[in-house]
C-alpha cells in the first residue's frame, strides 16, 4: 500500500505542475481531464500525508521508549497505543480510498424520471420523485436545473429530466437508477383498493462540451409549436426545438423554455450526457449494463425499490434494506438508503468483487 501511496504523490505533484501549465491551460480538454484527476487523488494525498506526519511521530515515541529519562519513557509508553490506533484507522481509511474509483463520481448529473406503468397514478409518484430528489439536492447543497418536462394535467410528470450540478451528485446518484415501484391507494379508488405502478430513473454523468463533439452536420433541427401547460408565448411561437443526433437517431426534445435558443441548449446538454452514457457503456460492456438494462422496460416486475404506503415502507430489493420512514424518504432524507448502497459497494470492492 505504501509504495501505491508513494506512486499516487509522484503523480500528484505532476498534476500540480500541468494544470499551471500556460500550454494545458490553453487546451480545454486536456485541463478538463487533468483537473479532475487531480481533484480526485486529493483526498489520497490529505490522507497520506497525515499518515506519514503520524508514522513519524510513532517513530519518535517508541525511540524515546529507550531514553535514559524515565518520565520520558512513561509518557512515550503512555501515548503510543493510541497514536497506533489513530495508525490503523488512517490505514483503513486510505485502503478504502485507494479503491478504483469512478471516474464519474464528481460530475454534475443528468437525472431523468419518466412515468412507466400504471396510467395516472405513475406519473404523479414521477412527480413525487421529482420532488424527493428535489429535497436532497437541496440538503446536499446541490443546484438543480429541469432541462425538459411533460407534465400532465393531473399533476403529474410523463418525463422530466433535470440537470443536478454539485460536488459529488453522481457519485451519490447513481445508485438511485432502476425502476421504482409504488404500492397505494389511488384518490380515484373507490373500494380502496392497493394499485402498483412504476416509474423508471435514469442517472447520466453530464457531458462537458470539450468531451462529445457535435457537428453541426450531424444534427437535425427542427422546431415548432410548445404544447400542453405554458405562459404567454409558450404555446403561440414555434419555440420548442427537437435535436435529432443522425448517427445514432437519438432524438431530444425541449420545450420548457420560451426561447428557441435556450431550448436548443438545453437539448444539447441532454444529447451529450446521452452520448457519453453510450460511448461509456460501448467501452466498457463488461463492467457495467447498458442504459437500457438499467431503466428496464418500467414494468411493474423490473425492480430496484418499493415504496409502501398503506406500511409507510420503503424497501431497497438490492440489499434487502427496509426503513419505515416513508414520509421522511419522500422529503429528501435518503442519507440512509444511499449510505447503505455505496457501503455495500465498498464492501465488494474490498472483497475483490466486481469492477
Amino acid at each position: 500500500m505504501l509504495e501505491r501511496l508513494a506512486e499516487i504523490e509522484l503523480r500528484y505533484q505532476e498534476l500540480e505542475r500541468l494544470v499551471v501549465d500556460p500550454a494545458v491551460i490553453g487546451d480545454r480538454r486536456a485541463y478538463a481531464r487533468l483537473s479532475r484527476e487531480r481533484a480526485g487523488l486529493e483526498p489520497i494525498m490529505v490522507g497520506y500525508r497525515a499518515r506519514q506526519e503520524l508514522a513519524a511521530e510513532i517513530a519518535e515515541h517508541r525511540t524515546l521508549l529507550d531514553d535514559a529519562d524515565r518520565e520520558l519513557r512513561d509518557m512515550a509508553r503512555a501515548e503510543l497505543p493510541g497514536l497506533e490506533a489513530r495508525l490503523e484507522a488512517l490505514d483503513e481509511n486510505l485502503k478504502v480510498l485507494l479503491l478504483p474509483r469512478d471516474p464519474n463520481d464528481e460530475r454534475n448529473t443528468v437525472l431523468e424520471i419518466r412515468a412507466g406503468t400504471g396510467g395516472d397514478e405513475a406519473t404523479l409518484f414521477a412527480a413525487e420523485l421529482f420532488r424527493m430528489y428535489s429535497r436532497y439536492a437541496e440538503r446536499r447543497g446541490w443546484r438543480l436545473e429541469v432541462l425538459s418536462s411533460s407534465p400532465t394535467g393531473v399533476g403529474g410528470f410523463k418525463e422530466v429530466v433535470t440537470l443536478v450540478q454539485g460536488q459529488g451528485a453522481y457519485s451519490r446518484l447513481k445508485f438511485e437508477g432502476g425502476v421504482h415501484r409504488v404500492q397505494r391507494i389511488p384518490t380515484t379508488e373507490a373500494q380502496g383498493r392497493i394499485h402498483t405502478s412504476a416509474v423508471t430513473v435514469a442517472v447520466l454523468p453530464e457531458a462537458e462540451d470539450v468531451e462529445v463533439d457535435l457537428p453541426e452536420k450531424e444534427l437535425r433541427v427542427d422546431v415548432f409549436r410548445s404544447s400542453g401547460p405554458g405562459g404567454q408565448s409558450v404555446n403561440t411561437t414555434d419555440s420548442a426545438v427537437r435535436v435529432t443526433h443522425l448517427p445514432t437517431n437519438l432524438v431530444v426534445t425541449c420545450q420548457d423554455e420560451k426561447s428557441q435558443h435556450k431550448n436548443k441548449a438545453k437539448a444539447l446538454k441532454i444529447l451529450r450526457a446521452r452520448l457519453l452514457d453510450r460511448a461509456r457503456h460501448e467501452q466498457q460492456s463488461a463492467i457495467a449494463a447498458d442504459r437500457r438494462a438499467m431503466i428496464g422496460s418500467g414494468d411493474r416486475s423490473e425492480k430496484i425499490r418499493t415504496y409502501n404506503f398503506p406500511q409507510s415502507r420503503v424497501t431497497d430489493h438490492r440489499i434487502g434494506l427496509t426503513v419505515h420512514t416513508l414520509d421522511r424518504v419522500l422529503d429528501g432524507d435518503l442519507e440512509a438508503v444511499i449510505d447503505a448502497l455505496a457501503t455495500r459497494r465498498q464492501t465488494e470492492l474490498l472483497e475483490g468483487r466486481g469492477p
